[in-house]
């Protein structure tokens, strides 16, 4: 359905009969703010699901060794004869 001149001509002339003519400027003004804060949001809504987030760092990974955790021991006790 596409709108040409002649159609956007009655609509103009019918919104002036209903509004009249110290109403319409106001009208149209509200229109085209309402119309750019609306792709100010739109855009700014695209940005927030777009915008890449680095991943979380990972956690330090402790080398395997002796440790008091790596052995099963608490820490502070002699390490004691292993069966196995």
């Amino acid at each position: 359905m596409d709108l040409g001149a002649p159609e956007l001509l009655i609509i103009l002339l019918i919104a002036l009969l209903i509004f009249g003519s110290n109403k319409l400027p106001k009208l149209a003004r509200s229109l085209g703010q309402a119309s750019r804060e609306f792709k100010a949001g739109t855009a700014e809504g695209w940005m927030e699901d777009h915008v890449v987030t680095p991943p979380p760092a990972k956690p330090a990974v402790e080398p395997p060794g002796n440790s008091a955790q790596s052995t099963g021991e608490p820490e502070g006790a002699e390490p004691g004869p292993h069966v196995g």
